[in-house]
């Protein structure tokens, strides 16, 4: 696989994790989901969960196994957080390594191809993903509706502009699928 591959999701959605429809993941033949949690599912900054989520949760696990992966070291934060959405989790798992994420898929009893990472982070989520061979979801970081400031990802935006340099092809294809 070379290196603009490793950085290119398969799938660019145009929104927040929200955006991710039972029907999208029918299409793409996905059996179970591996969710990164900060910017992806909350807020860095908040350690609960709003309706808005919990009712995607409830609505996506009808019809997909779900996994929490995070890169975050808080057991009360990210425990949290995944006990109020009443799903597995593991935290500290240091993406791109894909030890935990390899452990979450063990624990869906699903093989990579048919699972999905989704997260906000070209060169944690996607790349982690991608490693393993799974389909990679790249969404807009979610913002809290309550937050009312515009709000910068500048890591991200420079996460986007290298994986650009290298080929891969994220700027103008927000929503469309790849490979």
């Amino acid at each position: 696989m070379t290196r603009n591959h490793l950085l290119q999701p398969n799938l660019i959605l145009a929104g927040s994790v929200l955006t991710l429809t039972p029907d999208l993941i029918q299409q793409y033949g996905l059996k179970g989901l591996v969710l990164d949690v900060d910017e992806t599912l909350v807020p860095m900054t908040t350690s609960s969960t709003f309706p808005e989520l919990q009712a995607w949760v409830e609505e996506i696990r009808t019809r997909t196994a779900l996994w929490l992966v995070s890169n975050n070291l808080s057991e009360s934060r990210i425990g949290g957080i995944a006990r109020s959405l009443e799903l597995p989790y593991y935290l500290g798992a240091a993406k791109p390594s894909r030890r935990k994420i390899r452990a979450a898929l063990q624990g869906m009893n699903l093989p990579a191809h048919q699972v999905g990472m989704v997260g906000d982070r070209l060169f944690t989520d996607v790349l982690a993903g991608n490693r393993l061979g799974m389909f990679t979801i790249l969404v807009e970081p979610i913002i809290h509706p309550d937050f009312t400031a515009i709000r910068s990802h500048p890591i991200r935006n420079i996460e986007v502009w290298i994986s650009e340099i290298l080929g891969a092809s994220i700027i103008g294809n927000i929503g469309k699928k790849h490979r």
